[in-house]
């Protein structure tokens, strides 16, 4: 109960001669060292605020403005047409204040409001140029004299210091597409799935649908496009995230990997004190707003930074009929599991964030930490990897008074999650491949019962020094969390690094107060709900066949000289890839973003077309290879106009899904739609966003993060993340179920690689290059 007395700020005990007051001077000091810093961080965000609410001003330009107006009324002239003159016959003056004073004061406040105007005008005609997206239509290196002149206003009207949320006031909102468009690009993208029967079929539900229903659930919706900031976002959020009652592990968490070849230290405390420091810098430069405003790689177009705001101190929370994301707007510790127990580790002593040294030392306390786990402690967060009701349930019924409850809100309100796993994985051994997937594996579920999968990321530190996350998706998407990993691999390694033995540099505060072991009361009816839930968790995890590689023989600098996007180039492989493996084609997600727009997340783009099945076909069918390379190239183009759909506005399923969510809440039933909502997912895939520029792949070409995958989305079907790392480096992540017989992810992953050299042949047929892939690479350990 040691850790427990430091919490508490002064004691007192009645005695015969009175009162016995005890101060803790050190709690005191600490509550006002919080208070301190909680101040300044008003401070800051009301100082942000201010910038961010004027502009594409800044507030010295009112000044600026001011001193205009005064100057022209004292060479007798009135720039304001009689405003002026006007406000001073209505100010509300005492009789003491002059005549010149009262022409002063009305000159500023008549100055303020043109200010006003200005920054006004100014953000109206930023978000009119944001909502232009012909560009993204333009072929690359033909940029028109329309899109020269916008790119020139954009820069003029974007000011000259953005801070992260500046662009979110002139954001353009997201636009509802026509019904007849979305109608007409469906029945485009379920043709080459359907025969003619079928196809005739789904022509006259989608008939009758636009001639009826269709435009009464069109006018509701663009009724809340009028209201809301973004139709699609809060409605995605619910039903698709929040409201699933099946366990989120697997199903709904992702995960994101290390670096493959390479361990920065191989001491556990040493990399998580570098790396939990980075994150907390990344922290502090995110409430300070101090990083760059999102852009298209490229250019100068913002994207929404929304998301960002609930990437820290936010967990979600259980219900019975829906969960809710609930998020806290300052924590100053994280939540620690270790060997089935629960430790607070403050991050900040003294009004200071802990030094990475410090932070090792903390960390080594909690490994060296020889206590057991409280009764039924041990296999806890199980809880959060199955069903959501019966832990909804369990919640309300064990954690919501006493010592339950304040353990469980200890977790729920810490910046993040942190497990200290006890196993060792990287690329390893006589099969370094197998060594990979169950390095994937481990961080996509774990042990099932040692992440806390409600947490917005949980980050998992090996005991050989690697190290990766697993990420709640509610909140945001993988974008925002990958932005902040591989800003902490570089800071990790380029800016922090460690000593000759290992260890992070610094020295230590030998007066830490230590880590303060969490404690439970877990009555046996709750222990035998946790056991129900690491069942259901359990087989899931084991129903997962997951298979993760690295594909070096060649990359986008070799894709690019064909003239072709490396997305497309990947997306026509995988449509091949799947063809081989299933003898069909199926409904294709890929993933594209609408940050475009305000509050905007992500739209499919369904990437078997017409074209691309005519290509595959042809290919598979042994066609000339110019016929082919012509096919080809049609499925390119199309597959890259499908994505520039999506990412403004024009995509398919978040218009239907949303027409959907009013049909019933109308209580209206819609045949066409229903079918559209239960087609499902067979293959679904997603590219993971490698920010090379934080990484300098030349000098350290090992340097860079593996990326991450996902669980499979249908039962049987397959999830495909894949990743383009510099010029000459692909990876791939394939996931899907054991009890599927179809499906087999180390086969697909054989027809994946057979489908990138077979295009790359199609398209280069008189060039080979030697293979790039080096067999059974070891893994190294290296310090900077």
């Amino acid at each position: 109960m040691a850790e427990a007395h430091q919490a508490v700020a002064f004691q007192f005990t009645v005695t015969p001669e009175g009162i016995d007051v005890r101060l803790s001077h050190q709690a005191l000091t600490e509550i006002y060292h919080s208070g301190i810093r909680s101040w300044k961080k008003r401070i800051i965000g009301l100082k942000n605020s201010v910038l961010t609410g004027v502009y594409p001003a800044s507030p010295s330009s009112w000044l600026f403005v001011v001193i205009a107006i005064l100057a022209t009324m004292y060479t007798r002239s009135d720039p304001s047409m009689g405003l002026i003159a006007k406000i001073q016959e209505h100010l509300p003056v005492s009789q003491s204040m002059s005549t010149q004073c009262q022409a002063l004061v009305s000159a500023v406040l008549f100055s303020t409001m043109l200010w006003l105007l200005l920054i006004f005008t100014m953000r109206l005609c930023l978000k009119q140029l944001l909502s232009y997206h012909r560009w993204m239509f333009e072929k690359h290196g033909k940029m028109s004299h329309t899109t020269k002149v916008w790119v020139a206003l954009v820069r003029i009207f974007s000011g000259r210091k953005p801070l992260l949320y500046s662009y979110q006031g002139s954001l353009p909102n997201l636009p509802v597409p026509a019904i007849k468009d979305t109608v007409k690009r469906h029945l485009e993208s379920v043709r080459p799935l359907m025969d003619d029967t079928e196809y005739e079929r789904m022509t006259k539900l989608a008939a009758d649908f636009e001639g009826g229903v269709g435009n009464r659930l069109q006018w509701y919706l663009k009724l809340k496009a009028l209201w809301a900031t973004n139709y699609v976002s809060d409605w995605w959020e619910e039903y698709v995230y929040l409201r699933g009652r099946s366990p989120i592990m697997v199903n709904s968490n992702y995960y994101g990997m290390d670096f493959m070849y390479v361990t920065p230290t191989p001491i556990q405390a040493a990399r998580a004190g570098n790396s939990l420091y980075a994150f907390f810098q990344y922290r502090r430069k995110l409430n300070k707003e101090e990083l760059q405003p999102t852009r298209i790689p490229g250019t100068v177009i913002p994207l929404c930074s929304a998301q960002c705001e609930r990437l820290f101190n936010t967990t979600r929370i259980p219900g019975e009929e829906t969960d809710t994301v609930q998020h806290w707007q300052d924590s100053d510790y994280i939540a620690v599991y270790h060997r089935g127990r629960y430790f607070r580790l403050k991050m900040y002593h003294g009004g200071r964030l802990l030094s990475p040294r410090e932070i090792e030392f903390q960390i080594q306390r909690i490994l060296d930490d020889p206590s057991t786990p409280c009764k039924g402690e041990a296999k806890l967060a199980a809880l959060t990897a199955g069903d959501r009701i019966p832990w909804a349930k369990a919640r309300t019924k064990y954690f919501s008074s006493g010592v339950n409850k304040r353990s469980l809100d200890c977790i729920e309100k810490a910046t993040f999650f942190v497990t200290l796993d006890d196993e060792e994985h990287c690329v390893m051994g006589e099969d370094p491949a197998a060594s990979l997937d169950r390095y994937a594996k481990s961080l996509l579920h774990g042990k099932c019962y040692d992440r806390w999968y409600d947490k917005s990321f949980t980050l998992i530190y090996y005991k050989n020094g690697k190290s990766g996350f697993n990420a709640e998706h509610s909140w945001g998407d993988a974008p925002v969390i990958s932005h902040l990993w591989q800003v902490q691999l570089s800071n990790d390694c380029f800016q922090l690094g460690y000593n000759a033995e290992g260890h992070c540099k610094g020295d230590v505060d030998s007066s830490l107060p230590k880590p303060q072991k969490l404690n439970w009361e877990i009555p046996p009816e709750c222990e035998e709900q946790i056991s129900q839930s690491l069942a259901v968790a359990q087989a899931l995890a084991d129903d997962v066949d997951l298979h993760v590689f690295r594909f070096e023989d060649f990359g986008k600098g070799k894709v690019k000289k064909c003239r072709v996007s490396p997305d497309a180039f990947i997306q026509m492989a995988l449509q091949l890839a799947y063809y081989r493996d299933q003898g069909r084609f199926c409904l294709t997600y890929e993933a594209s973003m609408t940050r475009l727009f305000k509050e905007g997340r992500t739209e499919t783009v369904r990437s078997c077309t017409s074209e691309s099945s005519a290509m595959v076909r042809a290919l598979d069918g042994g066609e000339a290879a110019d016929v082919c390379r012509r096919l080809f190239h049609e499925a390119a183009e199309k597959h890259q106009y499908l994505y520039r759909m999506a990412m403004t506005g024009a995509g398919i399923d978040r218009h239907l899904f949303c027409l959907y969510v009013v049909s019933k809440y109308l209580g209206v039933e819609s045949p066409f739609l229903q079918e559209v909502l239960s087609e499902p997912w067979r293959l679904s895939t997603s590219q993971s966003p490698i920010h090379v520029e934080m990484f300098d792949l030349v000098n350290y070409p090992d340097y860079v993060s593996c990326g991450g995958g996902f669980g499979p989305v249908a039962d049987d079907g397959y999830g495909v993340s894949y990743s383009i790392v510099g010029e000459d480096i692909l990876n791939f992540h394939i996931s899907c179920k054991r009890s599927c017989p179809d499906t087999d992810a180390h086969r697909f992953g054989a027809a994946i690689r057979k489908a990138l050299h077979d295009l790359i042949q199609l398209l280069m047929p008189n060039q080979t290059e030697p293979s790039r892939r080096q067999e059974k690479r070891p893994e190294v350990k290296k310090n900077l």
